[in-house]
């Protein structure tokens, strides 16, 4: 049995808050909507004591604006990665010695938030 908390990666526009291209969403005029259920399920991973690790296509120059909004909108992380791209996202990591696997994936329709993910 692993006693070591979990790490989720997990992407901010259309997983999170409701997508638009990154300039708008990142823009002081632009209100960003909250997917229904987020906020319940990042805090039911952090209660399980989960490393909470947001990513997103945002340039680098759009941290302080990207943090700014998160903040306001009550969504809490551990680190987050900018700059990643809109391309597909690809984790390999090392299977434990005896033979469990320590990478999953969940692709969820746009929009649709993080609601129903059991992890």
């Amino acid at each position: 049995m692993n006693t070591r908390p979990k790490t989720i990666f997990c992407d901010i526009d259309g997983t999170l808050v409701k997508h638009n291209i990154p300039t708008k969403n990142t823009s002081s005029l632009r209100t960003l909507h909250v997917i229904k259920g987020t906020i319940e399920k990042l805090s039911e991973w952090d209660a399980k004591g989960y490393n909470i690790i947001l990513t997103t296509g945002r340039r680098e120059s759009m941290r302080k604006a990207t943090e700014e909004q998160l903040a306001e909108l009550g969504i809490f992380y551990d680190r987050l990665i900018m700059g990643i791209g809109g391309g597909d996202r690809i984790v390999i990591n090392d299977c434990k010695p005896d033979g469990r696997q320590t990478a999953f994936a969940f692709n969820i329709k746009r929009d649709e938030g993080i609601k129903d993910i059991n992890i």
